[in-house]
């Protein structure tokens, strides 16, 4: 699962005369690649998302843009798919006297449901478009940690190459134990999607992200940094709890570092843009080798999963019908598949609805939402 191209590699491969003419779904076959943009507040994500936006239209690569975020008053680039356009975030907060996080996660909930509305739509767009950028809220653990969010990543995984843009606010990461933090939560976030990871240092006009690329390919100059937090030669915290902790960790996130690719971008200027989309490229085919069979894998466990649970259900089912029958033979069906059977035989299963067909354009899923807008 690690990167063929070791830390820092993608900035200066992107430094070649050939690299704007990249783009992430011009050099291969199959669904465009689509890019998962995860990001702390105030880490410049949607800034991110706006640069990245105008670069693949400047290169005629125009991408498919689909907001996440039903909190966010403007965005500046337009989108293909709103959350907004299905579900009204205030009143979803009043009617169920949610806070801001609750209300976000609420309606990222509601929006999951019509998630396979969603993948249609992309499927049919699939030949024609090149890339598909996805915003999430800034408040970050709602996306991640929540159950709609693993939904909408699986489900978006499941048809395309996927990647999460991890981005990082680089001047707040200045400080070593502020850096060993943002580590930890994109190597829990890495193991979380179980998906190809670029690490995004953002913001580099203000502070150059050359210390980062630094700290994670040499340990000792992770430790001199960590004595020169503190101005002294024992580290932080000399030799108690916090500077055991943050050795123990940055040991431990050495293994870690190999399996990502660090570009040091600046949303403002646009540098470091080009050697974003050339490590797109590369995660894609890391995703095709290594991500996309361990999910099939995956997939096909829960599968058997559900089936020896069925099986056991059936089980135990039987045993109580023959206790409760006394011997007497029931003529009616005893299981539910076999009722599941006779209802479809009969054309009384579930129906598959006529609406996936009319969904067409981008207006075609606000109108399928408007059973779930609030």
């Amino acid at each position: 699962m690690a990167s063929s191209a070791p830390i820092g590699e993608s900035s200066q491969a992107g430094s070649s005369s050939s690299a704007p003419q990249s783009s992430p779904g011009a050099s291969r076959d199959g669904p465009p690649p689509a890019i998962i943009c995860i990001g702390m507040a105030g880490s410049g994500k949607t800034t991110f998302m706006q640069r990245l936006n105008a670069h693949l239209h400047a290169q005629k690569q125009p991408p498919y843009i689909i907001n996440l975020d039903p909190a966010v008053k403007t965005v500046p680039f337009a989108r293909n798919i709103d959350i907004r356009d299905s579900v009204n975030y205030e009143e979803v907060m009043k009617q169920y006297n949610l806070g801001p996080n609750g209300g976000i996660m609420t309606c990222l909930n509601l929006f999951a449901t019509k998630v396979d509305q969603v993948i249609g739509i992309l499927e049919k767009r699939a030949p024609s478009i090149n890339s598909i950028l996805v915003d999430t809220p800034g408040q970050i653990e709602c996306f991640v940690w929540s159950a709609s969010g693993a939904i909408i990543t699986d489900a978006i995984a499941s048809g395309f190459p996927t990647v999460i843009a991890y981005i990082i606010d680089t001047p707040r990461t200045k400080a070593p134990a502020t850096f060993m933090s943002n580590m930890l939560y994109a190597c829990s976030i890495l193991y979380k999607t179980k998906l190809p990871m670029i690490l995004v240092f953002n913001k580099t006009d203000a502070q150059d992200a050359d210390f980062a690329k630094e700290w994670m390919t040499d340990f000792e100059a992770f430790q001199r940094a960590l004595q020169e937090e503190e101005g002294n030669d024992d580290g932080v915290g000399g030799s108690g709890y916090m500077a055991s902790l943050l050795n123990s960790m940055s040991l431990m996130l050495d293994e870690f570092y190999k399996h990502l690719d660090l570009v040091a971008v600046s949303a403002m200027t646009g540098a470091g843009v080009d050697e974003f989309m050339k490590a797109v490229e590369g995660k894609c085919l890391e995703y095709e080798k290594d991500y996309k069979p361990e999910m099939e894998r995956a997939r096909k466990r829960r599968e058997e999963q559900k089936l020896e649970e069925k099986e056991k259900e059936l089980g135990r089912l039987m045993k109580d019908i023959d206790v409760g029958d006394s011997g007497k033979k029931r003529e009616e069906p005893a299981v539910m598949s076999d009722i599941e059977s006779s209802d479809e035989d009969a054309g009384q299963g579930i129906l598959e609805r006529d609406e996936d067909e009319e969904m067409e354009d981008e207006e075609g899923l606000q109108k399928k939402h408007e059973r779930i807008r609030v």
